[in-house]
């Protein structure tokens, strides 16, 4: 009888199991009540697909009979951060400190502020912070580098200082990391000045921390591109012991060189080379980031003769180029229209055996095709290819609709089978390639009429500089003559 209805069992199981293996009653396994796993996908449903309003959010909430811990609301708002609104996950935080029975830990408010502040939600930022401070719990340290810091990138920096003045009320103490936490903050975004009078303050907080302390306050002024006062905490740096690193030199470095790429282009190379040589008289030799920073400002002005001059230079002073050195120069060149110099530069970093990111000839065509050299960007793309890199997709989208509107239909058409080939997925429409949708970009005027045009501005500027010596040499005979 027994063997009977274990037959009659395994039968039932498995006419179930024919019919729809995948919708098996859960009864026939197990009498347990779901897990926290089940409790923690229930809820983070609710609050990150659930419809309705805010109320109806809290409506859904109040109907969940599973017990609560102060541990489960925070994985509920780890694993909904980046699905929900926030508006959601704040709502449902503040029912959790409301409803539950169990009380939220302190660690709890600091997650849940961390969060928002990452998510930049200030309104949210304040309600917790507000909570925080009425409740009597304490703010991590660390709570109060994120928050300052999302509030000095707000443009808040005002919120951001009243809250580090006000940190006893949080249960929070002054020392070395929340000090250098709203220096940090501040100088990020150039308020150097406001970072100072901290430093001025809070004196007996930063002994172990200058360095640090220096560094961000040197940044601060030359977000600013103020050289005087980044000279300034160089010399105090060297007052106090503290020797400047490479950090401090390129953050100074790069500090002159946008200015005076704004206000003195020509005093680019020499004061620029007056602080390598500083730095090699401190023992600090200067990197491709240092003479990158100087190449940068170079290109910003479309000073080409002393860009491929540093380029030179480096590998004279044994600093050896990286690829940024050679784009930052190949631009610049291809922007003045020197194409040929421009591909030997490309080709001598090449055969240097260095290997760019993608970025470089994504950029480097992009400027080709942007100048009208479509049969140069195609070239770029060849040498791209050679170099089995990858990632070729952007370089098809930008070059087969750039040849198809230059009237290169045939070439277009090629690229387009061989990324198919490829498996090259193509974010540009095959209708660039058909000459009746396509319009063809023809140029206004010819070569010829350029030239034409060129000359004749010439022969003017002759004439006007003909009449001016002519006129001179009048005026000269009427003082000479006798009265």
């Amino acid at each position: 009888m027994w063997l009977l209805k274990l037959n009659w069992k395994s039968f039932s199981l498995q006419s179930i199991n024919a019919q729809n293996p995948r919708c098996i009653p859960l009864a026939l396994f197990s009498t347990i009540p779901p897990g926290p796993s089940t409790v923690l996908q229930e809820l983070c449903n609710v609050v990150s697909n659930g419809l309705g309003s805010l109320d109806d959010l809290e409506a859904s909430l109040d109907r969940f009979d599973a017990s609560f811990t102060s541990s489960l609301v925070s994985q509920i708002i780890d694993s909904c951060k980046n699905e929900a609104p926030t508006r959601r996950i704040l709502r449902f935080f503040l029912w959790s400190s409301k409803k539950l029975k169990c009380k939220l830990e302190d660690d709890d408010f600091n997650y849940a502020i961390q969060v928002f502040a990452e998510k930049k939600d200030l309104k949210a930022i304040d309600i917790l912070v507000s909570d925080l401070s009425n409740e009597g719990r304490e703010m991590k340290a660390q709570t109060f580098g994120i928050v300052a810091e999302t509030l000095v990138n707000l443009g808040r920096e005002d919120d951001a200082l009243g809250l580090f003045k006000n940190l006893d009320k949080f249960k929070c103490s002054y020392d070395s990391i929340t000090v250098t936490a709203i220096v940090n903050a501040l100088c990020s975004k150039g308020h150097a000045r406001r970072a100072e009078g901290v430093v001025r303050h809070h004196k007996d907080k930063i002994l172990g921390v200058k360095p640090c302390i220096y560094r961000s306050i040197l940044y601060g002024w030359s977000a600013q591109k103020n050289v005087k006062e980044s000279r300034r905490i160089l010399r105090e740096m060297k007052s106090v012991g503290i020797m400047p690193d490479l950090f401090c030199y390129n953050t100074f470095l790069r500090c002159l060189c946008e200015k005076n790429l704004k206000s003195n282009p020509s005093g680019l190379v020499p004061e620029a080379l007056n602080v390598m040589m500083e730095m090699r008289s401190n023992r600090i030799t200067p990197t491709s980031i240092s003479y990158n920073i100087l190449l940068s400002c170079l290109g910003g002005t479309r000073r080409v003769k002393e860009s491929c001059q540093i380029l030179k230079l480096m590998k004279r002073s044994g600093c050896s180029p990286d690829w940024v050195s050679y784009y930052l120069v190949a631009r610049v060149l291809y922007l003045t229209g020197r194409f040929g110099k421009g591909n030997k530069i490309v080709d001598e970093m090449i055969g240097e055996g260095l290997v760019p990111d993608r970025k470089f000839y994504y950029e480097l065509i992009g400027i080709l095709c942007g100048v009208e050299r479509v049969n140069y960007a195609h070239e770029m793309f060849e040498r791209m290819k050679r170099s089995s890199l990858g990632g070729y997709g952007p370089a098809y989208d930008v070059l087969i609709p750039k040849l198809c509107r230059s009237g290169d239909f045939e070439k277009g058409r090629e690229l387009w089978d061989e990324a198919n080939r490829m498996g090259v997925q193509l974010q540009c429409s095959s209708e660039v390639l058909d000459p009746s949708i396509t319009k063809v970009f023809k140029p206004t005027r010819k070569d010829d009429e350029v030239c034409t045009i060129s000359r004749t501005l010439v022969q003017e500027v002759k004439a006007v500089a003909n009449g001016n010596k002519n006129k001179k040499n009048k005026n000269k005979r009427k003082s000479a003559a006798p009265s």
